[in-house]
């Protein structure tokens, strides 16, 4: 089932309080995401946490998008995250864009020159840097930090007329270079980019840093409680002191969560940008990435992944999740509404010598044996076959219940067959086996002559549709659960290195002929190997391409007090 609700949670009883105490008449929440790179799981749950909590308490949701940085954003991330979000089942109250705010953050800016709380600093990005401090040692003042107010405006104001290069000039908050708070040591509020944006054109040369936009933003949409995960814990020091000294007249409040980290996948939209550049995934929506567009891709369902985040919870505690258990979910949500059908990767021809010459008989088989609403289809059967060719072999060990010479199995949905001749090329490699068939063991007749160990699936010849399968394996070899946007100084071959070469593998075999119309993002469940999606991009049809969602069985167990 799609949860409705949270569970019971820390923001949840926070927003109970402010409701009750009239601190706010009505919750809204924003979903701020910056379009440098396409939204992955970990967004996944910050955007469940913000639209369920607000529609939980009947408020709202807004979608915005922080884009205070023209070098790394574009309007196709822009609509890649509109659509990500309405894929998952949210729908967002208003949207806006960070950069819509512009002219209110440099006026905000002045306001904070104008207070001494801001000055523009000369120092190169290095110098500031360095003299910034550590953990243990307080940082210094810049040799600009005590120009003048007059002197600050003039030169800020010449910052916006474009009158320095990148980098020449930066505007500081003036707080406390001996903060234990390295946050509060001055961070720069303004940076210099010659830079086209994407939605202002080049109307500015000078953009806000995202600490400083995004309180401002908050405030000027009203949002009452801004939720962000656990990383932005040090963050929010600095977020209350804009607040304050830009003298807004909303006052938002900002509350952190542990992010969603998933064991084997990587979320650093740097890392996943370098794949999609490298030419390793063949684009963001590759189904190996951890993108809401890679997993829809390669099959998985916005139910699932809700229900997955739901499990997953919502608490200050950062953790990591195995992967094991979004698999869980969606074969939880598939088992009742995917057809179950037959398909051979490797195909093996079968020959039944006494089977009649002649069109194909149709036989009868249920769609799903756990569904019985979703009722049958018939499939054809004649003289030639295929079977998957690791259901044969010559010389099998003990208990190998599958065909060999002398053995007798059942085909599913059909008859008893016994392997009588191995057909061998010139190199010794089986082509094709000759079988009999027992006419008195058809699926359905409630035959009880005698039994068999082995069934197995089957297509027939005459009516195989030629298809390729995409089976998949992690993309990284390592555990990778690292920061969401680790340090670039982290060498980037070192992540290279830990590419999984056998991520993807690619064969061809034959599906049943009623998937021969198979649509795009059309689930079926294969015959002992698992849950497939109709590729979206490189599926025709006549000629479909399935992508592997995930396999049939996993020893994994959600925790019985769930």
């Amino acid at each position: 089932m799609t949860h409705a609700s949270t569970p019971p949670n820390f923001i949840k009883n926070i927003i109970t309080e402010d409701l009750k105490s009239g601190k706010v008449d009505k919750v809204i929440t924003r979903f701020p995401p910056e379009p440098n790179g396409y939204l992955h799981i970990g967004h996944a749950k910050a955007i469940w946490v913000n639209f369920t909590l607000a529609d939980e308490f009947g408020g709202c949701t807004n979608l915005r998008f922080d884009d205070t940085n023209p070098l790394k954003e574009d309007v196709e991330y822009v609509n890649s995250i509109k659509e990500d979000v309405k894929w998952l089942g949210f729908d967002w109250e208003e949207l806006h864009f960070a950069s819509d705010y512009f002219e209110e953050m440099y006026n905000r800016a002045v306001v904070l020159i104008k207070k001494g709380k801001a000055y523009v600093d000369d120092q190169s990005a290095d110098e500031i840097r360095e003299t910034r401090g550590t953990l243990t040692e307080p940082g210094k003042n810049s040799p600009y930090r005590d120009r003048s107010v007059e002197e600050n405006l003039d030169l800020f104001t010449r910052m916006r007329a474009g009158e320095f290069k990148n980098g020449e000039k930066v505007l500081r908050a003036k707080v406390d270079m001996g903060s234990p708070n390295i946050n509060m040591r001055d961070p720069v509020i303004y940076r210099i980019a010659h830079a086209t944006h994407h939605n202002t054109g080049d109307a500015w040369c000078i953009y806000p840093m995202y600490t400083y936009a995004h309180p401002l933003e908050d405030a000027i949409e009203g949002v009452t409680h801004s939720l962000c995960t656990i990383e932005f814990e040090d963050q929010r020091p600095f977020y209350d002191w804009v607040i304050a000294e830009t003298e807004v007249e909303a006052a938002p409040h900002q509350y952190e969560f542990g992010r969603l980290n998933v064991a084997g996948m990587v979320t650093s939209k740097r890392k996943l940008k370098l794949l999609v550049d490298q030419g390793i995934v063949d684009g963001w929506d590759d189904p190996r990435m951890p993108t809401i567009s890679g997993l829809r891709r390669r099959g998985y369902t916005p139910e699932a992944i809700k229900n997955f985040v739901y499990e997953a919870g919502i608490s200050k505690a950062q953790g990591t999740v195995e992967i094991a258990m979004l698999e869980h979910f969606i074969r939880e949500d598939l088992k009742l509404r995917a057809p179950r059908t037959m398909a051979v990767l490797d195909p093996l021809k079968v020959v039944i010598t006494n089977y009649p010459e002649g069109g194909p008989e149709l036989l009868e088989a249920e769609n799903n044996t756990e569904n019985p609403e979703m009722g049958s289809r018939q499939i054809p059967f004649s003289r030639e076959i295929y079977i998957e060719r690791d259901d044969f072999m010559e010389n099998p060990p003990s208990k190998y219940f599958r065909l060999f010479p002398g053995n007798e199995v059942r085909l599913k949905h059909a008859y008893f067959i016994k392997c009588n001749e191995v057909i061998k090329d010139e190199e010794g490699n089986v082509v094709e086996i000759h079988c009999t068939y027992d006419p008195e063991t058809k699926s359905g007749t409630g035959f009880t002559g005698r039994k068999v160990k082995g069934t197995i699936h089957w297509i027939d010849a005459s009516a195989a549709v030629p298809s390729e399968f995409r089976l998949y394996e992690p993309l990284i070899s390592a555990d990778n659960t690292e920061e969401e946007e680790e340090a670039e100084s982290v060498e980037e071959k070192t992540f290279l290195d830990q590419i999984n070469p056998n991520s993807l593998r690619v064969v061809h075999g034959y599906v049943e002929p009623g998937l021969q119309g198979a649509k795009p993002h059309d689930k079926f469940q294969f015959f002992r190997h698992g849950y497939f999606n109709v590729d979206s991009k490189d599926s025709k049809p006549g000629s479909p391409v399935f992508n592997l969602i995930v396999s049939l069985k996993s020893s994994f167990q959600l925790p019985k007090n769930k």
